[in-house]
């Protein structure tokens, strides 16, 4: 499967589906390769995926990522098998294990050692049976993974890894974990903004969403970064380290910085400088399209 060098990362719920339809095409027609859709207490990310695999050509649809608790490992390898054959192998599965507030306090599931129920959920989807017509090609799989154990069960159980919401110094050190030949497909904010006190005005409504989620606030501490940083929609500091924000030169630095420090694939967030977080910036997708 060849997702190419640059995605496009982004949540889909706001726009209904035959405009989801039309962006896709948009993307596809601009050249990225793979658009990434997550999964939260939106439409369900197979169902999604189908749609826009239905209205694209080349197209690969990712899940960014589709949470393991919300379905037993059987139903996630029929939903990967039947997606890649009917799609003509252009569906890639990125499976995590979310967060704790999100799975407890919104689901009312039990939150299980993130690494063991990974771990046991890859295992199981290795042993259930599939009798459907089997796509051409063995799927890929990639994991949600920040801390070096989750890096490592992704090297040894599946194809690759997921970052969101990190750094090229992480993106380094999850490709020395991983080895020279996984996926390493890194989540990237973009804001086309060159005053600095726009640009992290824009990115702290975005970080704000994340900064109570401990798997992410125990990877950025991991970074360098403290308590402090994560304070307050977050520090200077902290916005500078996970936002690619600047013109479109300074935005491409960092996504090289990511392929420098051994990204196979960026999937680019783009961030609207008019602070709607549910439109698409075309402007971005246009300038950083490769």
């Amino acid at each position: 499967m060849n997702i190419g060098k640059l995605g496009i990362w982004y949540f889909f719920d706001g726009l209904p589906a035959p405009a989801a339809a039309e962006a896709a095409k948009r993307i596809e027609s601009l050249g990225y390769g793979t658009l990434w859709i997550p999964e939260t207490v939106g439409r369900h990310p197979f169902v999604h995926a189908s749609w826009l695999l239905a209205n694209t050509a080349e197209l690969i649809v990712a899940t960014g990522i589709a949470n393991i608790y919300h379905r037993e490992p059987g139903v996630t390898l029929a939903a990967q098998n039947a997606l890649n054959e009917q799609s003509g192998d252009r569906f890639l599965l990125g499976l995590g294990v979310s967060h704790k507030p999100l799975v407890e306090g919104v689901r009312g599931l039990d939150y299980g050692p993130p690494v063991p129920t990974m771990r046991r959920y890859l295992e199981g989807m290795a042993n259930a049976p599939y009798q459907g017509i089997p796509p051409v090609a063995k799927p890929p799989t990639v994991i949600a993974a920040l801390g070096p154990k989750m890096l490592e069960l992704a090297r040894q159980q599946t194809d690759g890894a997921h970052p969101y919401f990190a750094s090229p110094d992480h993106t380094a050190m999850a490709r020395e974990i991983l080895g020279p030949d996984k996926m390493l497909c890194v989540e990237q904010k973009v804001i086309l903004e060159q005053d600095p006190v726009k640009a992290r005005d824009l990115a702290r409504p975005v970080a704000s969403m994340y900064l109570g989620l401990p798997n992410y606030r125990n990877n950025w501490l991991r970074m360098g970064l403290d308590e402090s940083d994560l304070e307050n929609g977050g520090s200077d500091k902290f916005i500078d380290a996970t936002f690619a924000w600047g013109n479109v030169d300074k935005v491409k630095a960092r996504i090289q910085e990511h392929f420098d420090a051994g990204a196979t694939h960026v999937c680019l967030q783009p961030v609207n400088p008019n602070g709607n977080f549910g439109d698409l910036h075309w402007q971005a997708l246009e300038a950083l399209a490769e």
